[in-house]
């Protein structure tokens, strides 16, 4: 979604299937030089410690190449079970559902075009022709 990928995991994530999700996200945030990517767990319902450590590796990644990633949809008990494994999921933002998280990766990520240049436009009596 322009300069943003989406990803809807859509089934409860196994440790080979993590793994490559995560190779194809970094390997598509660096072929399609996305600014974002928003990964909705929403139909998640058991998350793992290894699971948890693909998120936050994702991330990670993901920053390293100058793209936010940010989490919606996490189920309340998903929450809690990372927290109960230790596992805060450092520089993952999250977001309640796919809008939210759309709207916190734009202002993330000030993408050419998108920025608020109010303060740029001529204004009555400044002196600007």
């Amino acid at each position: 979604m322009g300069h943003f990928l989406l990803v809807t995991i859509q089934v409860d994530l196994y440790d080979r299937l993590a793994l490559n999700l995560e190779a194809d996200l970094v390997q598509m945030v660096s072929k399609t030089g996305a600014r974002g990517v928003l990964i909705d767990i929403s139909a998640v319902s058991i998350v793992d410690s290894f699971m948890g450590r693909i998120i936050g590796n994702i991330a990670n990644m993901t920053k390293i190449m100058d793209a936010e990633t940010v989490v919606v949809g996490m189920q309340p008990a998903v929450a809690i079970t990372l927290i109960e494994l230790g596992l805060p999921l450092t520089g993952v933002h999250t977001a309640l559902n796919v809008e939210k998280g759309m709207e916190l990766l734009r202002k993330k990520i000030l993408v050419d075009g998108e920025a608020d240049n109010s303060d740029d436009e001529d204004q009555p009596g400044d002196g600007a022709e």
